[in-house]
């Protein structure tokens, strides 16, 4: 099976945290670039396929996909402090897949832990954070292909050559 695994900047942050590592960052600050990202996923890879975004996005992204699609839930241990009386400490993920494993050890639509702080490039997710999107995907290294749109640090290859380890 093939799936897709996608983290573009997410809404109106393109050109302002982006522009130094991505040539075409400002386009993600358009909403129609995300839309046409989620038709991309769904056309392009019907086994399934997972998407990073912003929480606040669902309300406009959400009714651009398909009626499978479930919404996941990353939250934050250690996030930064802003200056509001809420503090957001959660980023959601878009998923769908079509496998189906009953023999699979249980996975929760929602993980916690802490963001990474590897400089470089803002949003990278860390090592935890790339497996519990190969187990929502039901992957399997030694049958699945899983192409990883926005590559960044590498780290979802990183954690699909550690699965193949075992």
């Amino acid at each position: 099976m093939k799936f897709a695994y996608a983290d573009p900047p997410y809404h109106q942050l393109g050109k302002k945290l982006y522009a130094p590592h991505h040539a075409q960052a400002n386009i993600w600050d358009d909403k129609q670039t995300h839309i046409e990202l989620i038709q991309k996923l769904t056309d392009e890879y019907p086994d399934g396929w997972a998407l990073s975004c912003n929480p606040r996005d669902l309300v406009w992204m959400l009714p651009n996909c398909p009626e499978d699609t479930r919404i996941g839930s990353w939250c934050k241990t250690w996030h930064q402090i802003r200056p509001t009386s809420t503090q957001f400490a959660w980023e959601a993920v878009i998923w769908r897949t079509t496998k189906k494993d009953p023999k699979r050890p249980m996975v929760r639509d929602w993980i916690t832990g802490a963001a990474t702080k590897q400089k470089g490039l803002p949003g990278a997710k860390p090592h935890y954070f790339n497996r519990w999107i190969l187990e929502l995907l039901v992957f399997n290294p030694n049958e699945d292909t899983l192409d990883d749109i926005f590559p960044g640090t590498n780290g979802m290859n990183a954690a699909i050559n550690e699965l193949k380890l075992f």
